[in-house]
């Protein structure tokens, strides 16, 4: 009798637990809901909640918080930094750019406050050995300040090269900052490698920094940026990482194909000010270094005269900045549509939008890589595929090794490159910066590097295509349901 009473005892505590979960399953279930999301990422939660009960609840707090509308510098602050760069009002557009351009600088401006800077100088890599030769080049020869971030400063050879010219520079009187991503840079920050940047007084800060358990929903958030700034006179742009890989000595999965860009000219102005913001909303001084003249050091330019602006979007933007600057060039497309990205997860809006612009007849091409850096990505990218070919855009697997470059060209006049990828995690919750040019010989330049990656790429044909095996189809649906909150 005693143990029949302990046994309903015991079974009416599990039953108890069991109802208190599933309430708590279909409350988170409400909160996502109630939180007007991007539909396809709310389904997304919805479905790890349904089907991963347990682990979903912990994996939504930590990873599904939205911080959407929270601002990263006060006013009176962004007030004062955009005073300090000199900055005006968007000015009256040149006659001489296109209807659509006109509408994409406004639309830049209204949502991200990027201001049009003209007479700027580029000059472009697509390999890591020349890019890092030319920025290691460049930040030895720094007189006043270094502002550096990226996503991950490896430690490894290379990342010991810039951690050591840093170090020579800041005990030559140079300021030098650096900004670094808390998980992004994890190796590193295991090791003494940061810390011995700050003992010989080089300033190093995670952009977000993350601890157990109060502030483990940060985990999510990720700044992505790739930006250098040297003296106000260079910037630098694009999607290299600091890490031996880039140089192609250790990639035994073939070379890191990937994308940036040297500038001189007003628009290192912009890059210095997400810089400054960025600072800023870690808790520290406002920074107002001085942006001057460039002094043109270094080899001939690819590009004169650039028409340039910086559009910088978060997780915290009203309106997904990066996205709608996307969908208004792809929609608004007369020519072509190239783009390259090394994981290619859109939106139902954007995918749509490359879908209706090849309908239309517009050259759409998407290059990807055959094998990326993440199996699961991999998959998810590849069952976006068959719906592509099928409305007439041309996919091309990138076969020499990992396509990082994330570049978006338009007819001859627009292209953007920088840190975006096409994908929910740079749209939605990755801190991310691009160049957007509105200069027809960068984008030239572009559409060159474009056919040359095509040349060691596989387009790949519909029929072809549908012959892959079942259970690769199989792993290619089920992350594909997963993918807005990959």
């Amino acid at each position: 009798m005693h143990t029949d009473f302990i046994n309903l005892g015991w079974n009416g505590l599990w039953w108890s637990l069991a109802v208190g979960y599933a309430v708590l399953i279909l409350c988170v279930i409400a909160i996502v809901i109630s939180e007007n999301r991007n539909p396809l990422k709310a389904l997304g939660w919805v479905t790890a909640l349904l089907l991963f009960p347990v682990g979903g609840v912990v994996l939504y707090f930590v990873f599904g918080r939205s911080i959407r509308n929270v601002r990263m510098i006060s006013r009176r602050n962004r007030r004062k930094l955009l005073r300090h760069e000199g900055t005006q009002p968007l000015p009256k557009l040149d006659g001489a750019l296109s209807p659509e351009n006109r509408q994409r600088i406004r639309l830049a401006y209204s949502v991200g406050g990027a201001n049009l800077y003209t007479g700027n100088d580029l000059r472009f890599f697509s390999d890591g050995a020349s890019f890092f030769e030319e920025l290691f080049d460049d930040l030895r020869h720094a007189r006043e300040y270094i502002n550096l971030q990226f996503y991950i400063i490896a430690s490894d050879p290379l990342g010991r090269r810039l951690r050591d010219i840093l170090i020579e520079r800041a005990r030559a009187g140079v300021k030098v900052r650096v900004i670094y991503d808390y998980i992004g840079s994890f190796d590193a920050r295991r090791h003494d490698f940061f810390q011995r940047m700050k003992e010989n007084g080089v300033e190093v800060h995670s952009f977000f920094k993350l601890s157990f358990p109060s502030h483990v929903n940060r985990l999510n958030w990720r700044n992505h940026r790739k930006v250098v700034v040297i003296d106000g006179r260079v910037g630098y742009i694009g999607g290299m990482n600091v890490a031996e890989r880039y140089l192609g000595a250790s990639s035994p999965g073939g070379k890191w194909r990937d994308s940036a860009v040297r500038i001189t000219g007003p628009c290192v102005g912009a890059l210095q000010y997400h810089f400054a913001v960025d600072w800023k909303f870690m808790g520290h001084d406002l920074l107002c270094d001085p942006v001057k003249a460039p002094d043109f050091r270094g080899g001939a330019p690819d590009v004169e005269d650039a028409t340039l602006q910086v559009l910088a979007s978060g997780p915290n933007d009203r309106w997904g900045n990066m996205t709608l600057l996307f969908y208004k060039a792809i929609s608004t497309a007369r020519r072509r549509v190239w783009l390259q990205t090394p994981y290619f997860l859109p939106s139902e809006g954007l995918l749509k939008a490359l879908e209706s612009a090849a309908l239309a007849g517009v050259d759409v091409r998407v290059m990807m890589p055959r094998r990326s850096d993440s199996r699961v990505l991999t998959f998810a990218s590849h069952s976006y595929v068959e719906e592509c070919l099928l409305a007439g855009i041309k996919v091309y697997l990138y076969d020499a090794g990992m396509l990082h470059a994330k570049v978006l060209i338009v007819d001859d006049d627009f292209s953007t490159l920088g840190s975006t990828n096409f994908d929910f995690r740079s749209l939605e919750h990755n801190f991310e910066e691009n160049l957007v040019m509105y200069a027809p010989e960068a984008n030239r330049v572009l559409a060159r590097s474009f056919e040359a990656d095509a040349a060691e790429s596989t387009r790949l044909r519909l029929a072809d295509w549908n012959r892959r095996e079942r259970s690769r189809r199989v792993q290619e649906s089920v992350y594909r349901l997963l993918s807005p909150i990959l």
